[in-house]
């Protein structure tokens, strides 16, 4: 067979293929159904193992290498997981469904946090109606006044940490965390027509951006930043700009919505780069049991040495994994500081519930921003030695 022969069979077949996964999909979601009649885990971990291990023989028994198997069926396990989770969680709140989401995040169209929100929603019933933002403040300003339904932030990244004007917005507003995701950052310089990097005299990007790719930045020599508020700012500069000597840092799939072009991508300072967002809304959420969730609550513990350490106690006692742990300065009262904190588990549940009332009679403050559904996936660990003897 000629080459356009065998191309336009492998086009066959990836038509195919999609029909598959769809159907999987749809599947899937009788799966859910089933899960929330009779009240059974999202998860089954033994049976994903199973499921693993056969699939892992039968691809072997077809020519296909173990670790490919893996890894495309974690995506596709994860995927069912995250759509289980979807439809259980909107079982459970019948009353904040909406016909259209009227979602506000920072920036706009192309900026890492849009991106973010278009995949967190793509899973939600309702049109998705954007609402674009200039700070955090204001994003805020609209889930708290009802004319945004949600808003996504971002919250910390792998590599430049903490945002902590998110962290402080939190301290003071009155609003409930209802979902989360983590989102990989792949940055890359951008620009309309340019090939070469090394005709790039001025570079437009978010000084978190700027954060995260330092080491690469440092040895592009005499190369101007410019900073900007969001990376949809820096896109839509570069886009409307008629230099032909300027890029952007952003994303190619940003990109790619106002004709940029990568000319060096992978420029982060770790590869993997990911970073965690939240969303908020007015009201908190109810999760499912079957769910695996997150508790994120803010406290403020007594003036004396080994206050912390004896609230952390309380976590340990009532088997409580902590997440993240992070401080933050109490406006008006100097030298002294909240602390968020996240754990694995569900408010409704006993030992959450019990260590929420424990840590709230030895603390000065404490206050729970939200239990959401948790959206970080651990694969389903396989021994490549078991699954090849068997």
């Amino acid at each position: 067979m000629d080459l356009q022969t065998l191309r336009t069979q492998i086009t066959e077949t990836d038509e195919q293929l999609l029909k598959l996964l769809a159907k999987r999909q749809e599947l899937t979601k009788a799966v859910a159904e089933d899960k929330i009649r009779h009240h059974k885990n999202v998860r089954d971990v033994q049976r994903e193992e199973s499921l693993l291990i056969e699939l892992v023989k039968k691809g072997q028994q077809c020519g296909l290498a173990p670790q490919y198997v893996k890894s495309l069926f974690h995506l596709i396990i994860e995927d069912s997981v995250l759509n289980q989770q979807a439809l259980l969680t909107q079982h459970a709140n019948p009353d904040k469904q909406n016909s259209v989401n009227r979602v506000a995040f920072l920036g706009d169209k192309g900026a890492y946090s849009y991106l973010a929100t278009h995949k967190y929603f793509a899973r939600r019933p309702g049109v998705l109606q954007e609402i674009g933002c200039q700070s955090f403040a204001e994003i805020f300003e609209h889930v708290e006044r009802g004319t945004a339904d949600f808003a996504v932030l971002p919250i910390e990244n792998t590599s430049s940490g903490s945002i902590n004007e998110v962290y402080d917005q939190l301290q003071h507003s009155d609003i409930a965390i209802v979902g989360e995701l983590t989102f990989p950052i792949r940055h890359a310089i951008l620009t309309k027509d340019e090939k070469d990097l090394s005709n790039i005299k001025m570079l437009y990007g978010h000084p978190q951006v700027f954060q995260q790719c330092s080491q690469f930045l440092n040895t592009l020599g005499n190369v101007q930043r410019q900073v900007c508020d969001s990376t949809y700012h820096a896109l839509k500069k570069v886009k409307e700009s008629e230099r032909f000597d300027i890029a952007a840092i952003g994303s190619a799939e940003g990109g790619a919505l106002y004709d940029l072009h990568p000319i060096q991508s992978n420029i982060a300072n770790q590869q993997e780069n990911h970073s965690r967002f939240i969303v908020i809304a007015k009201e908190p959420c109810v999760v499912p049991l079957q769910i695996p969730a997150k508790t994120t609550f803010v406290m403020s513990t007594v003036q004396k040495p080994g206050a912390l350490v004896e609230a952390l106690v309380v976590l340990k006692d009532n088997n409580i994994n902590m997440t993240k742990l992070e401080s933050r300065p109490i406006t008006g009262n100097p030298w002294e500081e909240m602390f968020y904190i996240d754990v694995e588990g569900n408010i409704q549940d006993g030992p959450v519930e019990k260590t929420i009332e424990e840590l709230t009679n030895i603390t000065r403050n404490l206050k729970v921003l939200g239990c959401y559904p948790s959206e970080d996936i651990d694969h389903t660990k396989v021994p490549m030695v078991k699954a090849i003897s068997q």
